[in-house]
């Protein structure tokens, strides 16, 4: 499948995405520290019903963050993967290329925005 991107441009997304890469596990790993659940000692913990409410809610909202990044780290690594294989830039349902004004905004793209 010949790519309809130059080398340069995919050598250069191929860079953004192993950053982005980066960037999105120390986001996941932050936020796994800040979830009040991860405290140990919160099982013991005999804290206020206002408290009590206000960690779970702090959970519920940092867990919901960490499934759209792992989501997203997903999708940086098959576009990776695409790059090595050679396939990059084109749409998984249609097999159309991507234009590459989508990939300079997302990546990650996976598929064209009429497909997707």
């Amino acid at each position: 499948m010949a790519s309809h991107l130059s080398p340069e441009f995919i050598q250069k997304q191929k860079e953004r995405l192993e950053s982005e890469y980066i960037k999105t596990k120390k986001s996941i790993e932050m936020l796994r520290e800040d979830d009040p659940f991860s405290d140990p000692g919160y099982a013991d913990d005999n804290a206020a019903v206002d408290n009590d409410v206000r960690e779970q809610t702090g959970h519920l909202t940092i867990e919901s963050e960490i499934k759209q990044l792992e989501s997203r780290l997903k999708d940086i690594t098959i576009a990776l993967q695409k790059i090595e294989k050679g396939t990059y830039g084109f749409d998984e349902k249609t097999n159309e290329p991507i234009p590459q004004s989508r990939l300079e905004l997302v990546p990650e793209a996976r598929f064209n925005v009429s497909t997707s």
